[in-house]
């Protein structure tokens, strides 16, 4: 018979005095996150210098190292090496806001200023050492003018430009136009101005003191720092025009050379103003146009690669790989940098995801530059990594 009473739930019972009880479902355990594929990156061949080269720079460093605490002496080649990195801090980040739009290889970078500082410096002075006993039966006055006038700017001139040449030969598929050509060129020559600053910074301590060094330096390092740059830069951009019409080693020559005479040229006038005139008033009134004028070519050849990044992207655009927004905002520098702020609003700040599209982007119109000139057998290969790459960004940047 039913009496009507419930008996009380059993009690709950743990497996230890610490255990704690279930009142509520388990919370649900966040699956692992899925590590994102590997990326392939585009075919290193041809866009290093070889090893061997570096050998070479660095046998010929310890010559000239030797050179100038044999010659000099170490306290005034320590004072004139620290002087000389100071112009050449300047023109480093002068070239590198040029190169910025398409950024060269670093490893390239690296052997342009050092081809400059050692090598170019060492071939100087070996013609200086093989020429000695032809002019030594100069007078003073002659002597200079042969040498600042004659001498300096064809061996020195050939020299740097041979640096250039073999990071074309050596490199060539890092070597697309005008712009990489001038900033080969431009390192080049900032890292022979190095190295001939410390000499001359040197000297001008031994003999005359800080007084002398201090003018030195006002010449040198505030009023032309850019001399060598511009000097090279010219043969840089006669190779840069050659590599975007698509020349072979041999054919590239001819515009080398070219390029050669006129920084020649312009480096022999340059050393003539202050040999045959008054170095100041020549100076306000015919170097200092010069560089406005190579400051403004600069501009203009910035402006054409940033027409070039537009027409190849352009391309993939009408293909559906990118949106005309995106084109819009990669060939211009002011969406470039309105991308980058608006990445930095995003979750986690994805502006280093940003910058690795703007990067990959613009190396894929160069490399589909490269693949309509039909130079370089690893065209193909970069653009689908780039296209890859590119694709895997964007997901990134819009991913929640």
């Amino acid at each position: 018979m039913s009496t009507g009473y419930t008996p009380p739930p059993a009690p709950q019972t743990f497996a230890s005095p610490l255990a704690q009880p279930s009142l509520a479902p388990p919370a649900p355990v966040v699956p692992a996150v899925v590590s994102p594929p590997v990326l392939p990156v585009p075919v290193r061949t041809g866009r290093t210098a070889p090893i061997w080269l570096f050998g070479v720079l660095a046998f010929v460093l310890i010559a000239l190292v030797g050179y100038f605490l044999t010659a000099i002496g170490p306290f005034a080649s320590a004072v004139g090496a620290v002087l000389a990195l100071l112009p050449l801090a300047g023109v480093v980040i002068a070239v590198r806001i040029v190169d910025r739009w398409e950024p060269e290889p670093r490893g390239l970078l690296v052997f342009a200023a050092a081809w400059g500082a050692i090598a170019a410096v060492g071939i100087a002075l070996g013609v200086d050492l093989l020429l000695s006993p032809l002019t030594r039966g100069l007078d003073a006055a002659t002597y200079d003018i042969f040498s600042s006038v004659v001498q300096a700017p064809i061996v020195e001139e050939f020299a740097k430009g041979l640096g250039v040449l073999l990071i074309f030969l050596t490199a060539r598929r890092a070597f697309d136009g005008p712009v990489d050509g001038v900033v080969y060129g431009a390192l080049v020559g900032a890292g022979f101005a190095f190295t001939e600053n410390i000499q001359y910074f040197a000297i001008s301590l031994i003999e005359g003191g800080f007084g002398d060094v201090t003018a030195t330096f006002f010449v040198r390092g505030i009023l032309s720092p850019f001399a060598h740059v511009m000097f090279t830069s010219i043969t840089g951009f006669a190779l840069g025009l050659a590599a975007r019409r698509g020349a072979t080693a041999g054919q590239a020559l001819g515009p080398w050379v070219l390029g050669m005479l006129g920084a020649t040229a312009l480096h022999a006038f340059w050393n003539g103003s202050a040999v045959f005139t008054s170095f100041f008033p020549l100076y306000i009134t015919v170097q200092v146009p010069l560089f406005v004028l190579f400051i403004l070519g600069i501009v203009m050849l910035r402006r054409e690669e940033a027409r070039l990044t537009r027409s190849r992207l352009g391309e993939y655009a009408a293909a559906g790989w990118f949106t005309p927004q995106e084109v819009d905002m990669l060939a211009t520098a002011a969406g470039r940098k309105a991308a980058l702020a608006w990445a930095g609003t995003l979750r986690g700040d994805r502006r280093p995801i940003m910058t690795g599209f703007i990067h990959d982007a613009t190396a894929l119109a160069m490399a589909r530059q490269r693949a309509l000139t039909g130079r370089d057998p690893h065209a193909a290969a970069d653009q689908r990594a780039l296209l890859e790459r590119t694709t895997a960004a964007r997901a990134a940047l819009f991913a929640p």
